[in-house]
């Protein structure tokens, strides 16, 4: 029997980290988040969750999906152990970008983290926004 996988949202301002940078890299290392609830969502990702990649402040939309590759460890930019980092591989560019705009007017997604913690740089995103939203980008 399989383990149910969980999907998550994850935003990177694209002039620091991109999807690009991380396509390019193959494999990416997720750290320097420094909020409590973003690290415990990092804590409970576990390899094989899905994630959709988010580029905020530039662009503000959803760009591609990544694969959770390593499980949460100790952050490397922390000295004191308490933040996490995990690994993630680029799985897809969507096809259209789902932008924050559209999001916030669907009704559909008005529960959506993204939008209801909008501060949180690592959010849980529910299986029928998940599938959503991947209809959305299909065009």
């Amino acid at each position: 029997m399989s383990k149910i996988k969980n999907h998550w949202l994850m935003k990177s301002e694209p002039d620091v980290y991109s999807w690009d940078d991380l396509v390019a890299e193959g494999e990416g290392t997720w750290d320097g988040v420094r909020n409590y609830t973003a690290r415990n969502n990092m804590r409970a990702m576990q390899v094989g969750d899905q994630v959709f990649f988010y580029h905020s402040n530039i662009g503000v939309e959803i760009v591609g999906i990544a694969e959770i590759s390593v499980a949460a460890f100790q952050d490397p930019s922390d000295d004191l152990g308490r933040w996490s980092a995990v690994r993630l591989k680029p799985v897809r560019k969507l096809a259209r970008t789902v932008t924050l705009k559209e999001i916030k007017a669907d009704p559909a997604l008005a529960e959506m983290e993204l939008l209801t913690k909008f501060r949180l740089s690592v959010s849980g995103v529910a299986q029928s926004e998940w599938d959503y939203i991947l209809k959305l980008a299909e065009g």
